[in-house]
Order: structure tokens, then sequence, then C-alpha cells
């Protein structure tokens, strides 16, 4: 079974740098892509990053400039930089990545989400 663990969280004063991983394991076939999702109470979850297998990058335009995805496809790992943290940053977390269905089967790909990791931002 597919799961996503996410690491890295916690609190940091406006200006501060973190990094998030997030670790896949589980799954029987490649990762099509991963990416990195916030929400706060009440709202819905919005991406901030975005990695495919074939290199493409898209940020939030929130994130531009100040925030990093990256991954190491050794060990299913996406990392999310985030570097001169705002207050309006802090958020819960959230991992997603897109794993290739059985193409002989015919099978969809399919989404999996982390449990979410939070980030807080003040001083």
């Amino acid at each position: 079974q597919v799961h996503l663990v996410e690491s890295g969280g916690g609190s940091v004063e406006p200006g501060g740098s973190l990094r998030l991983s997030c670790s896949v394991a589980g799954n029987k076939f490649g990762i099509r892509s991963m990416s990195w999702f916030r929400s706060i109470p009440g709202n819905n979850r919005v991406l901030v990053a975005s990695l495919t297998s074939e290199g493409s990058i898209n940020y939030a335009d929130s994130a531009k400039g100040r925030f990093t995805i990256s991954r190491e496809s050794a060990n299913n790992t996406v990392y999310l930089l985030m570097n001169n943290l705002k207050p309006e940053d802090t958020a819960r977390y959230y991992c997603k990545a897109v794993i290739q269905g059985d193409s002989i089967l015919g099978e969809r790909d399919t989404q999996y989400w982390s449990r979410g990791i939070l980030v807080t931002v003040s001083s």
C-alpha cells in the first residue's frame, strides 16, 4: 500500500527557512508527479509547487522566488525549501504523489496524500 511520510515542519520567525521532505513508499509503479499544497482552517488546499517526472516545475505566485521544489528520485523523496518565510505562509502543508497505474490492466493513475505537517511563521 502506498503511503507518504512528511517531515521538516515546525515554527520559525519571519525571514527564516524550513525544508519539508516527503517520502513515498509502497508504490509498485512510477511516480508521475509530486506536489506540495497548503491549507489554513476553513479554506481548501492550494497548490504551492509541483514537479513532474519529466522535470517540469510549477510554483504558485506566492512561492516564486522564495520556495524551491526538488526531488531525489533514488529514494522517492520530494523536498520543499522555503526561504524568507512570512506569517502568511503559516499553514498545514500536504504532499501529493500521482502514481502510475498498471498500463497492462488499463488502470488509471492514482493520487495519494500525506497527512499534512504544520508550519508556523511567527515572531
